[in-house]
């Protein structure tokens, strides 16, 4: 598995992650074309600024793009998300993306304590979470694309688990 800096050859995969109906179930449904694409570009922007870790999942070096694993600052937090399309699910991507992500936070050391909120039905990211280190924190409703979802809120500190701390 390897991650890569997103780039502007990869709006298509972009539109197929978040326009699709089944990976944006647990998110309120797929997200209009144009909305992604400013998202997009904005992302594009701070990967390059290197103001947000915004990854492209590939399953080897030369593979297409199997998904998306991404680390911002937003309200004065750290949150991290993945998405992986149908046809790479089930073969460990987003665990292997999520621990590699956090692996490179622990040793930048400028995010700490990473938050993660996937929604509380979402039970292969809820997974990810329990095996990636996350502590769950509570149930909530979040915000998300003018949705309210009802979300499961998990953290980790990547740095403390790096230097074997709990």
């Amino acid at each position: 598995m390897f991650l890569r800096d997103i780039r502007p050859a990869d709006l298509e995969a972009c539109i197929r992650m978040r326009g699709d109906p089944a990976m944006m179930a647990d998110l309120g449904g797929p997200l209009p074309r144009d909305g992604i694409e400013r998202s997009f570009h904005r992302e594009v922007a701070w990967a390059e600024a290197g103001t947000a870790w915004i990854k492209m999942i590939l399953p080897t070096e030369s593979s297409p793009v199997a998904g998306t694993v991404t680390v911002w600052q937003h309200d004065g937090l750290s949150e991290i998300g993945w998405l992986v399309l149908p046809e790479f699910q089930g073969r460990g991507l987003a665990g292997q993306a999520v621990r590699e992500i956090l692996h490179q936070a622990g040793e930048d050391g400028r995010w700490g304590v990473i938050h993660a909120y996937p929604g509380t039905a979402n039970g292969p990211s809820n997974s990810i979470c329990r095996s990636a280190g996350f502590t769950f924190v509570e149930e909530l409703d979040l915000e998300f694309a003018g949705r309210t979802l009802r979300s499961n809120h998990w953290l980790v500190d990547p740095g403390r688990a790096r230097a074997g701390q709990p």
